[in-house]
Order: structure tokens, then C-alpha cells, then sequence
């Protein structure tokens, strides 16, 4: 076995694992409190704004999209750590059929998974920055994620 192919299914099995410990994580102890907060919210925006209340409802509203803001990029992290996983998995299972070098299949299992390593965490930093940077480290990790995907297309096309 070629270290690129070790290191894609030997990253991807430790990237599933890690995706579904967060989800386990989250699911026990995070998910309810997101999950009342988000109804709770929603609850009230619609309460206050049949008395009448907009003001109330507003900021319920308010407290609802940051709330549902949040939920969603944590279920996405959760998500997007395994489903990044198993590409991993299925390339490292077919990664001697790239018509590349060992070098540069090397660079190429590099970067698939650091891309699906820091594409997820950006988006999980998200939750506590609402700054670039978050979004630039997101927007990198998938950037590098593509981009080797596309290198790899091109190696199974020339095989």
C-alpha cells in the first residue's frame, strides 16, 4: 500500500470517528438546548406579534436567527467531518488507479485532507466570529478540497 493511499484511509476513518464523536457530543449535550432556544424564540416572536408587540417580536426574531444561525453551521460541521470522511475512504480505496507519481499523489492526499479538515472548522468557528476570518479559513479548506478533487479527476482520466 502507498503512503497516500494509508494516509487517505487512515485520515478518513480518523476524520469519520471525530465527526461522529462531535455529533455524539453535540446530540447528548447541545442539541436540545439549541433545539428549545430556536422554539422558545419563535414561540415568542409569534405570541408578541399577535398582542401586538413588535418591538418584542423583533428581537425574538433576532434571537431566533442567531439561534437557528448557530444550530445550523454545528449540524453542518457534524456533517460535513463525515461526509468528508468517506471520500476519503472510497479515494484512498481506488487511489492506485490515479495516474500520477507517488510524489504528487502524495501532495494531492495532503491536501484533500487538510481541506476536509479546516473546510468544517471554519465553518464551526463561525459560530463563535462572525469575521472574515472564519469565512476565509472555510472558503480555504473547501477551495483546497476542490481543487485536489479536480487534480485527482484528472489523474483517473489519464488512467
Amino acid at each position: 500500500m502507498s503512503v497516500a493511499r494509508g494516509l487517505l484511509l487512515a485520515g478518513g476513518i480518523a476524520l469519520a470517528l471525530w465527526g461522529m464523536g462531535y455529533g455524539l457530543w453535540y446530540a447528548a449535550f447541545a442539541e436540545h438546548q439549541a433545539l428549545e432556544e430556536i422554539g422558545a424564540s419563535l414561540s415568542t416572536a409569534f405570541s408578541s406579534a399577535a398582542q401586538r408587540e413588535a418591538a418584542q417580536s423583533g428581537v425574538a426574531l433576532l434571537r431566533y436567527k442567531e439561534s437557528k444561525y448557530i444550530y445550523d453551521r454545528r449540524v453542518d460541521v457534524h456533517s460535513h467531518w463525515i461526509g468528508l470522511a468517506m471520500v476519503l475512504i472510497v479515494l484512498g480505496l481506488c487511489f492506485e488507479k490515479v495516474s500520477f507519481s507517488e510524489r504528487t499523489k502524495l501532495w494531492l492526499a495532503i491536501g484533500l485532507l487538510i481541506g476536509a479538515c479546516v473546510f468544517p472548522l471554519g465553518v464551526l468557528f463561525q459560530v463563535y466570529d462572525h469575521g472574515p476570518l472564519p469565512r476565509i479559513l472555510a472558503i480555504s479548506g473547501s477551495a483546497l478540497e476542490i481543487g485536489s478533487l479536480c487534480f485527482i479527476a484528472l489523474g483517473l482520466a489519464r488512467s
